[in-house]
C-alpha cells in the first residue's frame, strides 16, 4: 500500500496523496535577520512548526495531515534596506496565496496557513477572508511567541539554536532597538528596520539558547495544534484559541 513519504507533499507520489485530507503550508520569508541569523530564519521555523503540528494532529478520515512546501518569499519590504533581503510585496503574495489555495483545494479538504513572517499579516488578513468567501476550507494561524521580542532577538535566536545551529553565528550577535514592538511599529512601518536599527536587531540575542528554544517551539506548536483541532476562524481567516473545557461536574451527596 503506498503511503505519504514522513506527511511531506514534496516527497509523496499522487497516488498516496489522502484526497479531502488537510495540508498545512508554511509561509515565511528571505530577510535579514540581523548578523548572526540566516536569511530562512522565519521559513525554518514556519516549517518547524507546520511539520510537528501535521504529526500531532489526530489522523482524519481522509489520513493523515500533509505539509507543503514552504512558500520563502514574502512581504519584507521594511527589511529594504539589507543585501540578501528577497521580498515580493502584499499585492503579490496576496497573489501567489490565492492561486496556491484555490489550487490545493481540487484535492485537499482543508488549507492551513502556517505565517512565520509579521509581515505577510496584512496579506494573509486580506486574502484569506476572500477565499473562505469563495467557499474554500482555509485558514492561517501565526509562529509568534508571547512575550518575545520583535526580530531576530533572543526568542528567535532561541528558536534557530534548537532547529538549525550550525547556521547561528553567535559571535556576531549584537542587541538592536530593545522596545516592544507595539512601540516600533509605526516608526519601523513609515521608515524600514535600517532606520531604528543598523544591525537589523529589534531585541537582544543575549542569553538565547537550545534549550530555549526548544520550549518556545513546543509551546508555539502546542497552541498552533489547538488552533487548527479548534478550528474556530476570526473575520479575517484567523484561527483562534478554543475555549477551555469546562471542568467536570462533582455530583453532590
Amino acid at each position: 500500500m503506498r503511503t505519504a513519504q514522513d506527511g511531506e507533499l514534496a516527497r509523496t507520489a499522487w497516488p498516496a496523496v489522502p484526497v479531502g485530507g488537510p495540508v498545512l503550508v508554511p509561509v515565511g520569508s528571505t530577510e535579514q535577520h540581523g548578523p548572526h541569523l540566516p536569511l530562512d530564519t522565519d521559513s525554518v521555523i514556519a516549517r518547524a512548526v507546520a511539520q510537528r503540528a501535521a504529526s500531532a494532529l489526530p489522523s482524519g478520515p481522509a489520513g493523515p495531515a500533509l505539509v507543503a512546501p514552504v512558500l520563502a518569499y514574502g512581504a519584507s519590504g521594511e527589511h529594504a534596506g539589507f543585501p540578501g533581503t528577497v521580498s515580493i510585496g502584499h499585492e503579490a503574495l496576496g497573489a501567489v496565496v490565492v492561486e496556491l489555495v484555490r489550487s490545493l483545494s481540487l484535492w485537499a479538504g482543508r488549507v492551513v496557513l502556517v505565517n512565520g513572517h509579521g509581515g505577510n499579516t496584512a496579506t494573509l488578513d486580506t486574502v484569506v477572508p476572500r477565499l473562505r468567501a469563495e467557499g474554500h476550507a482555509v485558514a492561517w494561524t501565526g509562529c509568534g511567541v508571547p512575550g518575545g521580542d520583535a526580530h531576530a532577538g533572543r526568542a528567535e535566536t532561541s528558536l534557530m539554536l534548537h532547529l538549525a545551529p550550525d547556521t547561528v553565528r553567535m559571535e556576531h550577535a549584537v542587541a538592536g532597538d530593545t522596545r516592544p514592538l507595539r512601540l516600533l511599529l509605526p516608526d519601523l512601518m513609515a521608515r524600514g528596520i535600517r532606520a531604528l536599527s543598523p544591525s537589523g536587531v529589534l531585541g537582544d540575542p543575549a542569553g538565547a539558547s537550545a534549550a530555549e528554544g526548544r520550549r518556545t517551539l513546543e509551546a508555539i506548536v502546542s497552541a498552533a495544534v489547538r488552533r487548527i483541532a479548534g478550528d474556530l476562524v476570526d473575520d479575517r481567516g484567523r484561527l483562534g484559541e478554543p475555549a477551555p473545557n469546562p471542568p467536570p461536574k462533582v455530583p453532590r451527596g
